[in-house]
């Protein structure tokens, strides 16, 4: 097992009616601003409750964030922010107004010229404008840890930040709202999930046995939760084991110790911004690729996750690693995720080229726990993709 350090701040409020208590977590003097997506939350009672929560603050709206949140938007939230001298911000979405709204946190406090280097500079941030979240939509599991991803879709990139000063304040999960998500973002959250769990996990043995439960223990639940969600997201059992299977895939506890891979994510990352596909949807187009062209250095993580997850307990390492991947496709497929990207552009040709070469220029020659996924062994994965 490597070395590791773990904090995680983020005090999380779990169950039905949790929205009652957001009054009790934000300071009794603060000017807040309230932040969400498309209005969704109007249609499902959760702004109701929120804003009856607010009543007793000085507090303003910001509705509109985009999926995949979109950096001039937020700066016109910014502008908004020091205008209003606000101090607090409250996160009511899914990953990507709570990844927005991270940015805004550290925006808000950023000295310099340009808020976009933060991102474009990897500007760790140390200290940032305190906000909690409402969690409306499970899947990226931004409500208990520190990072967040924002587009620009002026110059085609879509980028990370992080640091300690991003941990929410707090987080409240109320499964019930599962209930009014569409079957598709389910899906997309399920994927999404899963596949934070094995950017952790498919590497390679370090003898860190409790991480690999904690993960396929995750893997397993998924597997079991999916289809029955989907056909019942009301079901509050079922939502509550999804949501808490979100949140726990990437609140950093199943990565300590381990290596990790996160090169499934970056050349994800590049599809959404060239033909802004679903964060949830580029995964599962590379990851099935992304094992294939590396099935000898990760083969031994394959097959204990084939035979764990999958009960795959026949044939060589290899033959298990390579079913252990088909496996996962099909999980995949049965969630109505297609899995090429030809399934979603009209045309592909062109495509590994330029994901390539935007990782090239941007300096990141080395992806993977091996640093051996090139911008050469982009290009391959990506083809294979299509």
């Amino acid at each position: 097992m490597l070395n590791f350090e773990l904090q995680n701040p983020v005090k999380i409020i779990f169950g039905k009616d949790t929205i009652t208590k957001l009054s009790q977590q934000i300071p009794k003097n603060a000017t807040v601003m309230l932040l969400y997506g498309g209005g969704s939350i109007k249609k499902n009672g959760v702004y109701e409750a929120v804003t009856n929560a607010l009543k007793d603050f000085d507090y303003i709206e910001f509705g509109g964030i985009p999926a995949n949140p979109e950096y001039d938007i937020l700066m016109d939230a910014l502008t908004i922010i020091k205008a209003e001298k606000i101090d607090f911000l409250l996160a009511v979405g899914g990953g990507s107004v709570i990844d927005g709204v991270k940015f805004l946190s550290a925006a808000a406090l950023y000295e310099g010229e340009e808020p976009w280097d933060i991102l474009a500079k990897a500007i760790r941030t140390e200290i940032g404008m305190p906000f909690g979240t409402v969690l409306t939509l499970p899947a990226t599991g931004t409500e208990m840890n520190s990072g967040s991803v924002i587009s620009r879709r002026e110059i085609g990139q879509k980028l990370g930040m992080g640091g300690p000063g991003l941990f929410p304040k707090f987080s409240i999960l109320d499964p019930t709202v599962v209930a009014s998500i569409p079957k598709n973002q389910i899906a997309n959250g399920i994927t999404d999930a899963f596949t934070h769990v094995m950017e952790q996990y498919m590497t390679y043995p370090v003898g860190a046995d409790l991480q690999d439960r904690f993960a396929e223990g995750i893997m397993n639940s998924l597997i079991a939760t999916a289809p029955k969600v989907m056909d019942n997201p009301a079901d509050y059992t079922l939502a509550a084991n999804f949501m808490w299977c979100c949140t726990m895939a990437l609140n950093g506890l199943i990565q300590k110790g381990v290596p990790t891979d996160w090169a499934i994510h970056a050349i994800g990352h590049e599809l959404t911004a060239l033909y802004g596909i679903d964060h949830a949807r580029t995964l599962a187009i590379i990851a099935p690729r992304h094992y294939q062209h590396f099935l000898e250095s990760k083969k031994e993580k394959l097959a204990q996750y084939g035979e764990r997850v999958w009960n795959i307990t026949e044939g060589t390492v290899e033959e298990r690693a390579e079913a252990a991947i088909e496996k996962t496709e099909q999980f995949f497929k049965t969630l109505n995720i297609p899995t090429r990207l030809s399934d979603y552009i009209d045309q592909c040709q062109g495509t590994a080229e330029k994901v390539s070469e935007t990782l090239k220029k941007r300096g990141w020659i080395a992806l993977g726990e091996h640093k051996s996924v090139t911008p050469e062994a982009v290009k391959v994965i990506v083809e294979k993709s299509y």
